[in-house]
């Protein structure tokens, strides 16, 4: 049987939750993930670089130098990218980066996230609680009491509130996502996840589908 630790808002243990076998103890697919980041950071890029040929610079109509005579080599535009401010050879041009990926590679990809991550004790729960205004100094006794210090943690909640949103946005090395907008890259890219009771029952309701 697969579990996870489970902590109280104070830091004391309770009695280990169960994980579904299913989604945290998969045989892992390393490719489904490495399409699935590939794609997501694909996703990210601008595409906005740009740079002009020399049929679109400025000038050069004229040819800067008589043909003979001068010594040097023939020249008929200074836009050529010969010369300084000439047009640039196979220069970037604005283009989509934009990358798709199957559903069911995505599924694939971050059940074996998880996987990987429970299989490295990278995985804890802690008790639902609720704020009734900011306070982020709670949020980092629960952390620390959780015995996560020093690691780059993925806070995942099933609803996120303002209070708790504000409480974790000036916390080091910590990440909140709602259930709802998990992506394999945000689990890769943590030491460890840290899932309310609700968030948990959430995933593994989202992923069993």
């Amino acid at each position: 049987m697969l579990t996870a630790e489970l902590f109280s808002i104070a830091g004391e243990k309770r009695t280990p939750v169960e994980l579904m076998s299913s989604i945290f103890a998969i045989e892992p697919s390393e490719h489904a993930i490495y399409q699935v980041v590939k794609a997501y950071r694909n996703n990210q890029r601008q595409g906005t670089a740009s740079t002009k040929n020399r049929s679109q610079v400025r000038g050069g109509g004229r040819k800067p130098w008589r043909q003979k005579g001068t010594g040097r080599a023939r020249a008929g535009t200074l836009s050529s990218p010969l010369f300084v401010g000439g047009g640039v050879v196979f220069g970037p041009t604005p283009h989509s980066y934009r990358e798709r990926t199957q559903k069911k590679v995505r599924r694939l990809a971050l059940k074996s996230a998880l996987s990987i991550k429970a299989r490295e004790n990278g995985l804890k729960v802690v008790e639902d609680f609720a704020l009734e205004e900011p306070k982020t100094r709670r949020i980092a006794e629960m952390l620390q009491a959780c015995g996560t210090k020093g690691e780059k943690v993925l806070f995942l909640v099933s609803e996120s509130s303002d209070a708790i949103r504000k409480s974790c946005r000036n916390v080091p090395n910590l990440t909140l996502r709602h259930i709802d907008s998990l992506c394999v890259y945000d689990v890769v890219d943590v030491d460890l996840i840290l899932f309310t009771r609700s968030g948990l029952a959430k995933t593994e309701d989202k992923l069993s589908l």
